[in-house]
């Protein structure tokens, strides 16, 4: 079995944390080791760049990064690594709109994932599923996740089947 690789949990801002748990409880449940910091594209880019450029020789997998309005730090992230890097666009302004552009607009050769405004549970979901690639235990977990799941929905069903039944 192969050693679990960490994940970076990047947020732009302290103000980004409140969403950015999300992901930091689904790294947790899955029991995968993560490292969470504030690193901005704008007000510390040579530190970001750092990071970054280090994250795979430091024992990362995965970057997931977090960002709001102009939303430029996944892309700076995905600039210094080979990793594959995750976008959070967090709401801020305009509904989220413009950081949601800002994240999935990369050009050519910087590629970055992107999950829904705000979706920071799904990108620690996605950057464990890449992680499972090489690791048969995340594998089973997510597979038994996806079992728990169906479950839950049918008997959520059964239970708005016997609600009709009574009315």
């Amino acid at each position: 079995m192969s050693e679990i690789k960490k994940v970076a949990v990047i947020m732009g801002s302290d103000s980004d944390f409140p969403i950015v748990s999300g992901a930091v409880q689904v790294l947790k449940k899955y029991g995968v080791p993560f490292e969470a910091r504030i690193l901005s594209a704008h007000r510390t880019p040579q530190e970001a760049a750092e990071f970054s450029a280090t994250a795979k020789e430091n024992g990362f997998g995965v970057i997931i990064a977090a960002a709001g309005m102009a939303a430029h730090l996944a892309g700076v992230l995905a600039a210094h690594t080979t990793l594959p890097v995750i976008g959070i666009p967090i709401k801020s302004t305009f509904e989220g709109l413009d950081a949601l552009l800002a994240t999935v607009m990369m050009p050519s050769g910087i590629p970055v994932a992107t999950v829904a405004v705000n979706g920071a549970k799904n990108a620690a979901i996605l950057a464990v599923q890449m992680l499972a690639l090489s690791n048969d235990e995340l594998a089973h977990k997510l597979a038994k996740e996806k079992i728990d799941m169906v479950n839950a929905i049918e008997e959520k069903n059964q239970a708005i089947q016997q609600k009709l039944l009574e009315l």
